[in-house]
């Protein structure tokens, strides 16, 4: 299959640093909530790359579960792929991609685990079935088959009830930013592209080349 001629144009915005402003946050968080209206677009979903010891890459979707000054939260089971992956080599890097308003946010930081009270709140929100999926396989292990799976979610049903209690093994991590970068489509691939550093307590925006 030859995929070298697939392309498209991209003419749906701009981005100067004067719309953008200097805090990177309150422009995800416009941002965010433009993509939140589009129909079909799962504006929480992110990939999440993370690292192992030998510098081994590995990259998944997550959803995003809260923002604010505080960093970027999601929720997995810590002894996951990404939970061994952040164990040991705290950093990690996400990405959006909105593709219907052509915009792509990039963010790079330390990733600390959120409280067990903040994990215990979360997890009580979450409808029965996935609490009780939560107890039902150890995440990114080999299994023979999905029926094994399937006597796993229902003996945890029978175990836990109607009001399971959040498995020790899984919970919320946060990352903590320290570089922010937007990008928005441009015609003829020049596109724009905004970096924010952190650098002390203050936030330095730069533009990169395309």
């Amino acid at each position: 299959m030859d995929v070298s001629g697939l392309r498209q144009a991209y003419v749906k915005g701009a981005l100067d640093e004067d719309a953008a402003g200097a805090d990177p946050l309150a422009l995800f968080t416009r941002w965010f909530e433009e993509a939140r209206t589009l129909d079909g677009v799962e504006a929480n979903a992110m990939s999440l790359a993370t690292a192992d010891l030998r510098g081994r890459p590995s990259a998944r979707t997550v959803l995003l579960k809260e923002f604010d000054e505080r960093g970027l939260v999601w929720f997995t089971h810590y002894d996951s792929r990404k939970g061994e992956d952040l164990a040991a080599n705290p950093q990690a890097a996400l990405l959006f991609f909105w593709a219907p308003l052509e915009r792509q946010v990039r963010i790079e930081g330390e990733v600390v685990r959120v409280s067990p009270e903040e994990s215990d709140a979360y997890y009580r929100s979450r409808p029965l079935g996935s609490r009780l999926g939560a107890w039902a396989a150890v995440q990114s292990t080999v299994i023979p088959d999905r029926a094994l799976l399937e006597r796993a979610a229902s003996d945890a049903e029978r175990r836990h009830g109607e009001d399971p209690q959040r498995p020790p093994s899984w919970g919320g991590y946060r990352l903590l930013p320290d570089t922010w970068e937007f990008w928005q489509g441009r015609d003829s691939r020049l596109h724009d592209r905004l970096r924010y550093r952190l650098h002390g307590t203050d936030w330095v925006r730069e533009r990169l080349a395309p």
